[in-house]
């Protein structure tokens, strides 16, 4: 009877350790994704492109004409909103350069990515604790970022509030990540190279 408790206590141990491998996210020295999970969520539908926001894949506002969500948004939505928690890890859709980080506007604070094709993939509202610079290579996979706050303050020349009259990181209502495609100062739906 003892050694039949055992072997179930040994057994639910081992059972344990290996379904937390696989819920847990690994990341090596290079900041890329190693877990099964992160692997199978980094791609969506049959694309080249990695999902920037694994786990997250719920868009809020869609490329094109929409009513413009706040004070100083566009009425043309040049990418993609996916709404996630501040700090949730941003990655490198594909390798590339990054060839901006800053303040840019609407966009709040920004990466952008330039691939070896010329696109142009930028990341909006993240963290203003940038963890690339510009210059750097990076891989697809790559932690790059993270998404940053609603609010931002002493930002030169911010000028998006919400109601209550305290600056944003650029023209949003609450935590996301902004993603737009442009090539040739095209912008393009980014869906079309996510899925």
């Amino acid at each position: 009877m003892v050694k039949n408790i055992n072997k179930i206590i040994i057994t639910i141990i081992i059972l344990v350790i290996i379904i937390s491998t696989l819920f847990i996210p690994v990341i090596n020295s290079e900041g890329l994704y190693q877990t099964n999970e992160e692997k199978e969520l980094i791609f969506y539908g049959n694309s080249n492109f990695a999902w920037p926001i694994p786990g997250y894949t719920t868009i809020s506002s869609y490329f094109g004409k929409r009513e413009a969500p706040t004070s100083g948004a566009s009425t043309y939505h040049k990418g993609v909103d996916i709404p996630a928690p501040e700090g949730t890890n941003l990655i490198a859709t594909c390798d590339g350069e990054i060839t901006f980080t800053g303040f840019l506007g609407g966009g709040g604070y920004t990466i952008t990515i330039t691939n070896p094709e010329g696109l142009k993939i930028s990341y909006c509202h993240v963290s203003p604790t940038y963890i690339v610079k510009k210059g750097d290579d990076i891989k697809q996979g790559q932690v790059i970022g993270h998404v940053g706050p609603k609010y931002v303050d002493n930002v030169p020349g911010n000028m998006y509030t919400d109601s209550t009259g305290r600056h944003t990181n650029g023209a949003t209502t609450g935590c996301h990540l902004h993603i737009g495609f442009r090539l040739n100062n095209e912008y393009l739906n980014p869906l079309e190279y996510l899925q």
